[in-house]
């Protein structure tokens, strides 16, 4: 059976926008930002493991991030959006080469164990992986530069070691992109850092600031244009660490709204149900502040109607492992998962004279989907040959209607650190199907009646399980997807929780 006979994909209204937005906004871009490239800046902001709830615009009322909201107030807020992978280096990967991290192999965190040294006692042996991004990737910044773009990075890097590293992938500015996933040099989040490509500053000093402050003299010095800022956060990856005043500000908040810890289980861990973790506030909101600083600069220098803005996180919330900062609810689970607490992604994009201030967007779109997106905006020729598992999200953001596409793919063949197994997902429409690979069990979810996942339905339509996993399977042939294999050490009497 076809998948659309007996159950027919649902159509989904694109975004909410008027047709007569929708013409304006397409002539408008027709007119003044295709093909001419000079006139079209980034500011790309990516955070690390920043959750779908943890923004104001997107849900949280403990977490305060006026800067964010100011930014989704005055672009498109994507409400389907998608991170490749639940944990960081792959969806990383992802958005500087347009790939899918299956068909690169890169499908884990960078450092996570291999498969010849794992000592784990788990049913399966994770899948090997490749653990740089590889220099014949043609990365965004690459072809950004290649046109006459001034291209910065400053933060989280995690794509390889340090042949691999920024400056080595088309940027000409490298600040703090190193193979560390986290701030783990130093005095970690505050100065001195023990960062080799990001001097000391002062005693003290906190890194976000610095990161924003970096940033800020780059589009300063570039301001004539062409120019790529890519700010990408070691916010709020752990370690947990916050500035004492913004600690302080929210366990005053924690204790004047009456908020306690609530916990519940996710397989064999436990996952947290409330926002009131006082230190990851104080790093969200600091966080928020360094965006601030910079879009604020944009204003300062004029250039806020010649610059993209775009705002995305990594993977979902941790929310149940390593301190457990915050929750992702509605959404089930968090980083480290298939479940759309670890892969769905508060994103934003402000494109002037063509995104609607305020507008909504309710298609699912995926992180591979940058690089052809960007290119498109900058009047540049597309690359299908590098991004070809992404797909321009111009006319939607012309307020048209979404670019086709069957479905979005997930391969996770590892053992995370946050409880779950190797697993694959597969999204086409409004359902997802899930698939584990140690027993091959199959989860299938209506999205548009169940974002918690809660509802397993694959007993009860089995036909469009078995059609949405022949997709995932034929994605994963297609892609040469690395897979999970039995452990031949596997002991079931000594299992332990992941």
């Amino acid at each position: 059976m076809a998948l659309n006979e007996s159950y027919p994909l649902p159509m989904k209204v694109p975004c909410l926008l008027t047709l007569l937005l929708v013409v304006f906004s397409a002539s408008c871009a027709s007119s003044s930002h295709r093909g001419e490239p000079s006139e079209t800046n980034f500011v790309f902001f990516l955070v690390d493991d920043l959750g779908w709830t943890d923004i104001g615009s997107f849900g949280s009322s403990f977490y305060d991030t006026p800067n964010v909201d100011r930014l989704a107030a005055s672009g498109q807020r994507f409400t389907n959006a998608y991170a490749a992978c639940p944990v960081c280096s792959p969806t990383r990967a992802s958005i500087m080469a347009g790939k899918y991290p299956a068909r690169m192999a890169t499908t884990d965190y960078f450092g996570a164990a291999q498969p010849g040294g794992w000592r784990r006692n788990t049913k399966h042996l994770p899948a090997a992986y490749e653990d740089r991004l590889a220099h014949d990737e043609v990365t965004i910044a690459e072809a950004l530069k290649e046109s006459g773009y001034a291209t910065f990075f400053a933060g989280k890097w995690h794509l390889g070691p340090e042949s691999h590293w920024p400056e080595t992938q088309g940027f000409d500015v490298n600040r703090g992109g190193i193979t560390r996933g986290g701030p783990y040099g130093g005095e970690r989040y505050f100065s001195p850092y023990g960062n080799p490509r990001l001097e000391d500053g002062p005693a003290g000093e906190h890194l976000p600031a610095r990161l924003a402050a970096e940033t800020v003299q780059f589009i300063q010095a570039n301001r004539d244009g062409p120019f790529l800022a890519y700010l990408s956060f070691y916010s709020v990856h752990t370690p947990l660490m916050a500035r004492e005043d913004l600690k302080e500000k929210y366990k005053a908040r924690k204790a004047e709204r009456g908020l306690k810890p609530e916990w519940g289980e996710e397989g064999a861990r436990k996952v947290r149900l409330v926002q009131e973790h006082a230190v990851y506030g104080g790093m969200v909101e600091a966080m928020d502040a360094a965006v601030g600083v910079v879009l604020d600069a944009l204003e300062r220098l004029n250039l806020t109607e010649e610059t993209v803005v775009i705002f995305m996180s990594d993977n979902g919330g941790l929310s149940t492992s390593e301190g457990h900062p915050t929750s992702n609810l509605p959404l089930r689970a968090g980083k480290g998962w298939i479940y759309e607490g670890g892969i769905r992604e508060p994103m934003v994009i402000r494109w002037p004279g063509v995104t609607e201030p305020g507008s909504v967007c309710s298609e699912s779109v995926t992180s591979t989907d940058f690089y052809p997106t960007m290119l498109e905006m900058a009047g540049l020729p597309l690359r299908p040959e590098q991004h070809m598992d992404g797909v321009s999200l111009v006319r939607l953001l012309e307020g048209g209607e979404a670019p086709h596409r069957e479905a979005i793919y997930w391969h996770y063949p590892h053992y995370g650190n946050q409880g779950s197994a190797p697993a694959g997902a597969v999204r086409a429409g409004d359902w997802k199907l899930i698939e584990w690979y140690e027993d091959g069990a199959l989860e299938l979810y209506d999205l548009s009646r169940d974002i918690g996942e809660a509802q397993d339905l694959s007993s009860e339509h089995p036909e469009l399980a078995r059609a949405l996993h022949a997709k995932l399977v034929a994605w994963r042939v297609e892609t040469g997807a690395r897979m999970s294999s039995e452990n031949p050490s596997f002991d079931p009497e000594k299992r332990v929780a992941r």
